[in-house]
């Protein structure tokens, strides 16, 4: 995805951000702050110790030990009811690159997720985020479908990965934009509409819709959900393959929610929104780079409601642990080719700018790699 955004437009989200805590709305159900709000109001504390340790936690405290704008017993108190973290996540594996460092987090319950931080030579970054520990829907290029589906994230897991004390020795604030792409399906998670409306809540995140992305497969009732609750979101729905039953054997999820369904979808919201939406087309070597790939991948977006307002997103493929060992990294110069070849038949096309790659930094490869033997060829 390609949305830039300069340092002074990233510092007075910051401002805005901060000067709303005094008029926080009640968090939303499902997350630690909404039994803290709670708690704190069944022990009588006085109103503003709420908005304090709010803001605490935007200046990147997560321990209730460490927020100390609250007086010691009520810290004290906190810790005793809901333990010495707001919502743990603890390091367990980091790797880095010149722009992009990947972490893999375990979570309360021993679940082990990947967060990776990108940043941008024009000043800004983007956080892609988990929302799932694995996967269950065994795409056939992905890493994390090879490792299955371990649990959902909890609302606050997702959100911690965004606030997480680790990102100051990368990053002064916040990271700019937020993308739901990394391990696990999110549409598949119900507790991923928790999270944004916490993320985009006014006080708390804070952030705009117009910054988060959330990738999909192609879970279509909760894409159509995700359309209506949070319609300034941006969307990316990955396609892969213009042909049916190619595409159900990339993406086993085709044959329950089929793309023209996923795609009806999206005629609707880019009506009603004029938001453009992102398709995402992993170009594997000798798979789905054809001339009749291309060929039918450009009809398939002009034949669109609004054509205009469909964008394709080309990622050249790389070896994950756990894929189908036949795949094969297509040469720099094709995917620029296939760009091009788009471009040419009025279609909106874009290589995506991709980081990291000798870090494994595609999804649920630094977990997957300790997990998983590569698949044989059937």
């Amino acid at each position: 995805m390609e949305h830039p955004m300069g340092p002074a437009s990233r510092s007075k989200t910051a401002r805005h951000r901060s000067s709303l805590v005094n008029v926080l709305a009640h968090p939303p159900p499902g997350t630690i702050l909404r039994e803290i709000h709670q708690y704190l109001g069944h022990i009588g504390a006085p109103h503003y110790r709420y908005r304090q340790l709010v803001l605490s936690l935007q200046q990147r405290g997560t321990a209730f030990e460490d927020l100390r704008e609250l007086p010691e017993p009520l810290r004290q108190a906190l810790a005793a009811r809901f333990g010495p973290n707001v919502a743990p996540l603890t390091p367990v594996a980091v790797e880095e690159a010149e722009q992009v460092e990947k972490v893999l987090f375990e979570t309360r319950s021993g679940a082990r997720v990947e967060t990776v931080l990108s940043r941008y030579r024009a000043g800004w970054s983007s956080i892609c985020v988990s929302s799932q520990a694995g996967c269950g829907l065994a795409c056939t290029f992905c890493a994390t479908g090879a490792i299955g589906l371990v649990q959902n994230l909890t609302a606050d897991e997702i959100c911690a990965q965004v606030v997480h004390p680790r990102w100051q020795k990368v990053i002064p604030t916040f990271a700019d934009s937020i993308a739901f792409m990394g391990m696990g399906e999110a549409l598949a998670n119900p507790h991923t509409f928790t999270a944004l409306d916490l993320l985009t809540t006014p006080g708390y995140g804070g952030f705009s819709p117009r910054r988060i992305t959330v990738s999909t497969v192609g879970f279509a009732p909760n894409l159509r959900r995700l359309a209506k609750e949070h319609p300034q979101v941006t969307i990316t729905l990955s396609v892969h393959s213009p042909f049916a039953e190619q595409r159900a054997e990339l993406i086993p999820l085709e044959r329950r929610f089929p793309l023209s369904e996923n795609l009806a979808i999206l005629d609707e919201h880019v009506v009603s929104t004029r938001r453009k939406v992102y398709l995402a087309y992993l170009l594997i070597e000798g798979v789905n780079d054809s001339a009749d790939h291309l060929e039918e991948l450009a009809q398939l977006v002009k034949s669109r409601s609004r054509p205009e307002l469909f964008h394709v997103s080309v990622i050249r493929y790389n070896a994950a642990s756990g894929a189908d060992p036949s795949y094969r990294t297509p040469p720099s110069h094709r995917v620029s080719e296939f760009v091009a070849e788009l471009d040419a038949r009025g279609v909106h096309a874009t290589r995506r700018q991709q980081f990291g790659s000798s870090i494994s930094a595609a999804c649920g490869q630094l977990h997957a790699r300790s997990l998983l033997r590569p698949r044989r060829s059937s």
